[in-house]
């Protein structure tokens, strides 16, 4: 269920970056031998990576501050930076108030520890006494779900058993500001809705949340502000609506140029142009939920065909598929092609949520192998002003009657 309220912008401020640049070293010396020999020319041999650029934020108490990017921007960088455990190479860094962070899988655990012991290994390093650890350990172990193999040496868990400790000793040592990277993504659903409601808690009790991930249904759904970055430099930093609009629409040509496509052997049917209209032919790319929509493509017929088909998908941002028909679903058979034909799909109206969309055409026969598939060849946008959560865009009627 989204949240219904926000948190104001107004509360003081717990988290404050100021003209934030790391820095890296990388070494071109591909072994020790080579970096000894070559240690009065270390400066040749050596080369820097500037991980983030000048970034500055002010976080306020009460804010869930999501993190987004390519891989590679800096997301992880600047929440090890905000987290303390990287020095910012300029720059200052000011934090008030208890921090727990799950910043990388294992971080915080010794391998030849126990759990039960890594638990008041993590929870010490967090400022919690041992009489402290002691209140909430049952807690913890009851949340994590792992309790058999609480006396077992963490060296021996699976990844998903790493993740469930740790958020469990992070949520549970009473934390001001929480800080999440990507680590959640391990755990199975199941877990993953517990650790989601157990972060809407932190909100309706008014925590301080930073968080990166790659979801962005969940920077949707739960974010109150959104900083995008690119090779270290935020470029975008507002509301979700406004961050992921200008994530997509930065990747759009790089989507486009990973468009496949796939043909048979013999080129029998060709696909060369694929479109996107408002439904009556004109070319368009933005829509708002109800709008008309209209997929568009011309099939090249090499010699006579009989028996084809042709089919269309269209899938989100996330690879799943939205919607996905053919010719012989629709039980409509087509008339044998020679030459070029234009294929029409038709929408009176798309019941679709605020997102990025990509439509993959194919030309098939009814039965085997198709002839021809392009992947993700267009794509179009649809805009809107709700915050409703999902993939269908719904307008239900709400009741309240006396019983």
């Amino acid at each position: 269920m989204p949240m219904t309220t926000r948190a104001s912008a107004s509360g003081p401020v717990v988290i404050r970056v100021s003209d934030v640049s790391k820095r890296f070293r990388i070494h071109k010396d591909k072994s020790l031998k080579e970096r000894l020999v070559n240690f009065n020319r270390s400066r040749r041999h050596t080369e820097d990576f500037w991980a983030l650029r000048n970034v500055s934020c002010e976080v306020h108490a009460g804010q869930t501050l999501g993190l987004i990017g390519a891989n590679g921007s800096g997301k992880s960088t600047l929440l090890k930076v905000i987290g303390g455990i990287l020095t910012p190479t300029e720059g200052i860094v000011e934090r008030r108030g208890r921090i727990a962070a799950l910043l990388e899988l294992g971080a915080g655990f010794h391998g030849d520890l126990t759990g039960r012991e890594n638990v008041y290994l993590n929870a010490s390093i967090l400022g919690l006494s041992k009489s402290q650890v002691d209140q909430y350990f049952d807690a913890i172990v009851d949340f994590s779900g792992i309790e058999p193999f609480i006396d077992t040496q963490v060296k021996f868990y699976s990844s998903g058993m790493y993740v469930r400790l740790a958020f469990a000793v992070a949520v549970h040592v009473d934390p001001e500001i929480l800080l999440i990277d990507e680590v959640l993504a391990v755990g199975d659903e199941p877990y993953q809705r517990k650790c989601m409601e157990r972060i809407k808690a932190f909100q309706r009790e008014g925590r301080t949340i930073v968080f990166v991930t790659h979801g962005l249904d969940s920077i949707r759904q739960l974010c109150d502000r959104v900083i995008m970055l690119d090779h270290g430099i935020a470029i975008a930093d507002g509301s979700p609506v406004e961050a992921i609009r200008t994530f997509r629409e930065k990747f759009d040509e790089q989507a486009a140029a990973e468009a496949s496509t796939v043909a048979d052997e013999h080129g029998r049917l060709m696909i060369v142009d694929t479109r996107v209209t408002d439904g009556a032919g004109t070319i368009k790319s933005r829509f708002r939920p109800g709008d008309p929509l209209g997929i568009e493509f011309d099939v090249v017929a090499q010699q006579r065909t009989d028996d084809w088909a042709a089919g269309i998908a269209i899938t989100n941002h996330l690879d799943l598929t939205v919607f996905g028909t053919n010719s012989v679903i629709q039980n409509i058979p087509l008339e044998p092609i020679e030459g070029k034909r234009l294929v029409r799909y038709s929408f009176d109206e798309i019941p679709m949520v605020e997102g990025q969309y990509f439509v993959t055409v194919a030309v098939h026969p009814t039965v085997g192998p198709e002839y021809h598939r392009h992947d993700r060849v267009v794509n179009f946008k649809v805009y809107s002003d709700a915050s409703d959560d999902g993939v269908l865009y719904l307008r239900p009627k709400l009741e309240v009657e006396p019983l």
